[in-house]
């Protein structure tokens, strides 16, 4: 029978969870070297790579910072250093020693790293059934492309490491291109799509588990992020998002607000998140924290909003001033002068150096007592954004009128009216606004900035508010200087 190797024991001891509560993926026990992989150890083995995502180098904190980065908002916190890497990064100044390319650079090897075990040890895992192989396998291709995803649109071409380490090997991988990247992203998701069932397939006790859904969500995202290169990547993206829609999503049944409430995570709009049980049995700053960082720090700074209130992410005046007359998601999405009481409490301009701050994300005292004890998941991939994927790819395909159907069902939830005879480029800015607005502070306008007109787009905007140093070579981060040190075969961006 196949046996778990001491490297993979060594690898993955203390990252093994609890197999039998998904959301609490956090150590429970360690599985010894001669332990047969059996339905169990292979649950267990999965449910490690997940534990990335967690971190604070990604959804936790890094991956919504972008949305700084892409000028939605500025750094606020306490001043002075705090926050200075993500401050530097906004203003297009990283160097590579730059705190923020660093921490972005580390997790997602990690995930990788416990991918490539369940990816190597299942197939010949003979007492593992084949239902449980299978779904297992699909989560790490899911989780490793996923992982490489946002490495490759943050740095370009990455080392592909496919294989656990062993030790003695060199640590010295050279990069590959942009395109062999890609093409390994491709094919991992493809056979997560394969693999994996459909979310409604899961029980209770398993949602949040990526599914069909998702990676056919991802593979659309990956296809519009190649398309400009590669046109016919857009009627790919149609398809992928209609055969998304006919899994029995339907816009008009689910709220807004939902998909940022703690007690109703996993709702029925969302694809994929980032699960958090809000357990306080883990240190809230380790690598097994349990707690979501989202309402503790962005709360407005020296308030009573909500537990911890660190004062991050503050919107800026030019971001709150794109929301349309009588869009309902300002008042769910930002806290400012006169909006709505939040928990019987009223904002006040004063909490922030611009006068807002984020709220969307605010979970309750009555919930979240604690800095600690936040429960609320961080959602990667839901509905709304698969229908505006589609008006995306339909407008690019050159029609525009075709592509205001899926941007109306959105801007109709809205409480916006439709939009109608508009000519492509109007409705690509339309599109690219109506992105901004449904998904913001969610990680996605970033790389929907540097994706339109090869990264054009962000030049011309950033540009347009102030962001002076800002050129194509900046729209990557620097290779850490500490990966550059440790692999002689590494090789820095351009510009750095």
């Amino acid at each position: 029978m196949k046996k778990i190797t001491n490297l993979v024991y060594a690898l993955v001891m203390l990252m093994l969870v609890s197999c039998n509560d998904f959301l609490d993926k956090s150590p429970k026990y360690a599985v010894d070297p001669e332990t047969t992989v059996t339905d169990d150890v292979a649950v267990a083995l999965t449910n490690a790579c997940y534990k990335a995502l967690q971190s604070s180098n990604l959804y936790n904190q890094r991956m919504w910072s972008l949305d700084i980065v892409a000028g939605n908002s500025l750094v606020g916190a306490g001043g002075g250093t705090d926050g200075l890497e993500t401050i530097q990064a906004s203003n297009f100044i990283t160097q590579s020693d730059n705190g923020m390319a660093l921490y972005m650079w580390r997790s997602p090897w990690v995930g990788i790293g416990q991918c490539n075990i369940v990816l190597t040890s299942l197939p010949q895992a003979e007492a593992v059934s084949e239902s449980i192989k299978n779904r297992c396998m699909g989560e790490a291709y899911f989780l490793r492309a996923h992982y490489y995803y946002i490495l490759a649109r943050l740095y370009g071409g990455v080392p592909l490491r496919l294989e656990p380490y062993n030790p003695g090997e060199s640590t010295a991988i050279a990069r590959t291109t942009i395109d062999q990247t890609y093409e390994q992203i491709i094919s991992d998701c493809k056979n997560a799509v394969d693999l994996l069932p459909a979310k409604a397939e899961y029980s209770e006790e398993q949602k949040g588990r990526a599914c069909k859904d998702a990676a056919l969500a991802m593979l659309a995202d990956i296809y519009l992020t190649l398309a400009p290169n590669h046109t016919s990547y857009y009627e790919d993206v149609v398809d992928l998002c209609n055969e998304i829609t006919n899994l029995g999503y339907d816009l008009s049944t689910c709220k807004y607000e939902d998909n940022f409430d703690a007690t109703i995570n996993n709702g029925p709009e969302s694809l994929f998140e980032v699960q958090y049980s809000g357990s306080t049995e883990y240190d809230f700053w380790g690598t097994d924290g349990q707690s979501s960082w989202l309402s503790t720090f962005m709360g407005p700074r020296n308030s009573d909003f909500v537990a911890g209130s660190y004062g991050w992410n503050q919107p800026t005046e030019e971001f709150v001033g794109q929301y349309e007359e009588g869009d309902k998601r300002k008042d769910l999405t930002v806290l400012y002068d006169g909006c709505p009481d939040f928990d019987g409490k009223t904002y006040k301009s004063s909490y922030s150096n611009t006068g807002y701050n984020v709220r969307k994300f605010l979970v309750s005292k009555t919930i979240s007592p604690e800095y600690n004890t936040n429960p609320n998941n961080f959602v990667v991939y839901r509905y709304a954004d698969v229908l505006l994927k589609k008006a995306e790819a339909l407008n690019e395909m050159g029609q525009p009128n075709q592509a205001a159907a899926p941007l109306n069902i959105v801007r109709k939830r809205a409480g916006l009216p439709e939009v109608s005879g508009l000519s492509q480029d109007a409705m690509r800015e339309k599109i690219i606004h109506e992105r901004r607005m449904e998904l913001a502070f969610e990680g996605h306008r970033w790389f929907d900035m540097i994706r339109v007109n090869n990264g054009e787009y962000a030049i011309r905007f950033l540009q347009s508010i102030g962001k002076s140093s800002v050129n194509k070579n900046r729209l990557l981060f620097p290779i850490p200087q500490t990966e550059m040190d440790a692999n002689v075969l590494m090789t820095q961006n351009t510009g750095y």
